[in-house]
């Protein structure tokens, strides 16, 4: 009888010995030996706030998620704060919008105005992030200044970014985050920041940021659609390499970045695991509204399990090597974490 020996080929063809399943028999023991885990604290909540309405607005393609008053959005982000949720960044769509995106850096700008508020209100419970770009202030919807071509000015468009995030950190902005994917871009906030004290001011870079489909949503909700063209001039080709993304990572890293980002989440998860793998500083993936509206609607109609898919996809995320997760299900999915 050789039942203490090495079992043979043949035994183990017979009966097998490797049993993954062994570790998967109880919810107890997946939980136990789970390799990736979510965090309220690595959640971060996109939030809209518009001037000059008074009730909460529904945003038609994403549904739950909404452009809020000033009162709305104190309430969602101390409901985010009493959940767990990490941080908010905020959207600003202001009343009246010109060629300039004036409202950006106006101190009397409905973002600026909404974190004194949330300043206010929730102090360091939660980190106040602001999205830094020109989008959803100009007449014609693009990241930035435009010459008489129509062009997107890379240099002229900097100078108004970096007033920008100054006048955010002013009001009270914790992370500074540009968005629009101008060359230099990182080192011009920095630069700015410094120059008026706001050393310890960290840079959340939207360092490689897609030109996708997936954005559909938001620009119904931040208002920013483009009047003309298209933004493929300066975000990132789909089809482009990830060594186009990783250049433009340690570009961002070597103007200052403090916090790289991946955008769209799902549909980049190969760059994300090579940005992991690439840097020393944490890294952010942006799950959009596009994400979202199709698992919303994908739910309404009984096609998913909502939450099951809601957990999957943020797992995927964090698994592909994301420190932060920009979602809009951050509150809920916080709760049920908690």
């Amino acid at each position: 009888m050789r039942s203490r020996d090495v079992p043979q080929t043949a035994d183990i063809a017979q009966f097998p010995v490797a049993r993954p399943r062994r570790l998967r028999r109880t919810a107890a023991l997946r939980r136990m030996v789970a390799g990736t885990r979510l965090h309220p604290a690595e959640l971060i909540l996109p939030v809209f706030v518009k001037e000059d309405i008074t009730e909460p607005q529904p945003i038609g393609s994403m549904p739950g998620v909404v452009q809020h008053t000033r009162d709305s959005l104190r309430k969602a982000v101390h409901e985010a704060a009493e959940a767990g949720v990490g941080g908010v960044i905020l959207f600003g769509i202001p009343a009246v919008k010109d060629a300039r995106g004036s409202a950006a850096d106006d101190p009397d700008g409905i973002v600026q105005v909404a974190l004194r508020d949330l300043a206010a209100d929730v102090g360091d419970e939660l980190v106040l992030m602001t999205d830094t770009c020109l989008d959803e202030y100009t007449d014609h919807g693009h990241c930035g200044l435009l010459t008489e071509t129509g062009e997107v000015d890379n240099d002229a468009t900097l100078e108004r970014y970096a007033s920008a995030a100054v006048a955010q950190a002013r009001a009270g902005s914790q992370v500074i985050a540009p968005s629009g994917m101008m060359d230099g871009q990182v080192g011009a906030i920095r630069a700015a920041l410094d120059a008026e004290g706001f050393t310890d001011i960290p840079i959340m870079a939207y360092s490689a940021k897609y030109a996708s489909g997936f954005y559909g949503p938001f620009r119904e909700a931040a208002e920013c659609a483009p009047q003309f063209g298209d933004r493929n001039a300066y975000q990132q080709d789909p089809a482009g390499s990830a060594d186009e993304a990783l250049r433009e990572v340690r570009l961002d890293l070597a103007e200052g970045a403090d916090i790289v980002m991946v955008k769209p989440a799902l549909a980049y998860l190969d760059i994300l695991s090579q940005v992991r793998d690439l840097v020393e500083v944490p890294v952010a993936a942006y799950q959009v509204s596009g994400e979202y509206a199709m698992v919303e609607a994908a739910a309404a109609n009984g096609w998913i399990d909502r939450e099951r898919i809601i957990m999957e996809s943020l797992l995927a995320i964090r698994r592909a090597g994301a420190d932060l997760i920009l979602t809009y299900w951050a509150t809920e999915v916080a709760r049920g974490l908690s």
